[in-house]
């Protein structure tokens, strides 16, 4: 339900709030007052082009923001949030549109940015506007078959249909993808083969690389490692004056001279802890030196094996360890390509029982949905004559998408295409409800539509502008009491110059033009029951202060009116 609706230097609007209920409401004024304007800026909401043109003169941006509540049944609208992160607050959501002059602007869900297809797809789970601002599902043909579901008590029916639909597509898929990889598969299984081969040959093992090319570098250098070493050991322990026999004597000292003062047994016993860790540490010099030897045949082996190891990472991964999981992945792909033909097989039969049952219920599906079109055709045509097209044909066609060669040719919903067709008037073929050609005949015929779905259609708000043109008289009244009756379970906007219409309002709202500083502007507010009767008194008499006129208003809020 719209909410509260907030329009900011659009055309002639300054800034402009307006909080609306549940129900009918109806927004009346003067010719040129500017109720157009009020729709223009819901279209602009719900995701219509527009152009700097709407922008009020002197401004640099024009802006139309919206709250709306959702019901517990929103469960289109709150999957798509869901789906876009977006998180209502308090069951509410915040539409905000802008547009500069230089043409850009921005859309916003929440504070979320959103393209204006987003913003058209979103709004259009909520609203439909009908009249010279299309934003209608009316002319949409896809709607069509969900209207005539939702008339028949189809949709959980469809539902599963489409599930249904959606798997046999994914094992379609699967099934080419399979036939299209045969032709390759036993190539590449003689590739993977070669590759675990090759890789169970050389037997590589985690790091192995890195530890040999360590070996190889001191194999390499051996002459200058081994100077080295032996140039160390000198200094450590071979020489008289080497490290280790120093510390001896600077040991033998420091026990000497603890023994005389013994505030020197700390200083002691550290030295103690260094000559023992050069001892060990030297113990370990002296076995790496005795043990330091050259064998070119090692350095040999040491090569080659680097050089496989390589040569398998240029094959199958950057080390070790990429080429070891290479092998796990190219096992996997063997056993998977070796059980494709059984796979197959299966995936054939689940096809096949898939393509029958899917037949079978689209078969049950299209009965029902003829049966159910005839029955709607007929109720929407009673309505319509009621509302002043006594001439028109309603006629819901339901068509076969045709045959292929495993039978009926199915689409996601089924076998059927669904359109909805009208004559207007006697001798007109039916045709096209985008065809027709007056706003007011569309909007009657989406009220009659409405009227007849009212109970199970999930849009909650409906926006009629032009649904009274060229009627009067009883047709007139008739609209009234349709859009009354809808308005018990909607929120109908509807714009209108009729007082007959107008007396149904559960919500009346004048619009209205002020000038003020040599500036225009349009707005509005809701009547109060004098008001009320005043604003009605003139629509039927141009005169709100006439005592007939006047009198005519209170006749008919006392026999129509919900107020007043």
């Amino acid at each position: 339900m719209l909410e509260e609706l907030t329009i900011r230097n659009y055309a002639l609007i300054d800034n402009l709030s307006v909080s609306f209920e549940n129900g009918l409401n109806i927004l009346t004024g003067e010719t040129g007052a500017g109720k157009s304007i009020i729709v223009g800026a819901l279209s602009f909401l719900f995701g219509a082009k527009a152009d700097a043109d709407v922008i009020r003169t002197g401004a640099e941006e024009a802006s139309v923001s919206a709250v709306v509540s959702l019901d517990s049944g929103s469960g289109d609208v709150l999957r798509w949030l869901e789906d876009r992160d977006i998180v209502p607050e308090d069951s509410r959501i915040i539409i905000r549109r802008t547009l500069k002059t230089n043409g850009r602007g921005s859309i916003f869900i929440q504070n979320i940015p959103v393209t204006r297809n987003d913003l058209s797809e979103f709004t259009a789970f909520l609203f439909d506007l009908h009249g010279q601002h299309s934003h209608q599902s009316l002319l949409r043909k896809e709607s069509h078959r969900k209207y005539l579901d939702r008339f028949a008590g189809l949709e959980d029916e469809t539902a599963e249909f489409n599930r249904i639909f959606l798997d046999l597509t994914e094992k379609r898929k699967l099934m080419e993808s399979s036939l299209a990889s045969e032709r390759d598969r036993d190539a590449r299984l003689e590739l993977l083969r070669y590759a675990v081969d090759e890789i169970a040959q050389a037997a590589p093992k985690s790091g192995e690389s890195r530890d040999l090319e360590t070996e190889a570098s001191r194999l390499g250098d051996f002459e200058k490692l081994a100077s080295h070493i032996t140039s160390g050991a000198s200094a450590f322990f071979d020489d008289e004056t080497s490290i280790l026999g120093l510390l001896r004597r600077l040991r033998n000292s420091m026990e000497s001279a603890a023994s005389i003062d013994g505030s020197l047994q700390n200083l002691s016993r550290r030295i103690d802890d260094l000559y023992y860790e050069a001892e060990d540490t030297a113990e370990q010099l002296r076995a790496y030196r005795d043990d330091l030897s050259y064998d070119p045949q090692r350095l040999e082996e040491v090569e080659e094996r680097l050089t496989a190891l390589y040569r398998l990472k240029k094959k199958y991964g950057e080390d070790e360890d990429a080429v070891l999981a290479y092998r796990i992945s190219a096992e996997s792909e063997i056993d998977s390509l070796s059980r494709s033909e059984e796979d197959r097989e299966k995936l054939k039969t689940e096809i096949s029982a898939l393509e029958r049952d899917m037949v079978l219920r689209a078969s049950a599906i299209s009965s029902k949905r003829t049966a159910a079109a005839v029955k709607l055709g007929s109720e929407i045509s009673t309505i319509l004559g009621n509302l002043g097209m006594p001439n028109a044909r309603f006629s819901v066609s339901v068509s076969s998408k045709g045959q292929g060669p495993n039978g009926l040719i199915c689409g996601p919903w089924g076998a059927d295409e669904v359109e909805f067709l009208i004559s207007a008037n006697p001798g007109e073929p039916l045709k096209e409800l985008s065809r027709i050609a007056s706003g007011g005949e569309l909007s009657r015929v989406m009220l009659a539509i409405k009227t007849v779905l009212a109970g199970s259609d999930t849009i909650g708000t409906l926006v009629f502008d032009e649904i009274d043109t060229g009627i009067g008289g009883e047709v007139a009244l008739a609209v009234g009491k349709y859009l009354s009756e809808i308005g018990r379970i909607k929120q109908i906007f509807c714009v209108t110059h009729l007082a007959s219409i107008a007396v149904r309002a559960d919500n009346h709202f004048i619009v209205e033009k002020t000038s003020s500083g040599g500036r225009t502007s349009t707005g509005v507010s809701v009547l109060s029951p004098a008001g009320r009767r005043q604003e009605i008194a003139r629509m039927l008499a141009g005169d709100s202060a006439g005592s007939a006129a006047l009198a005519h208003a209170d006749e008919l809020l006392a026999k129509y009116g919900k107020r007043g």
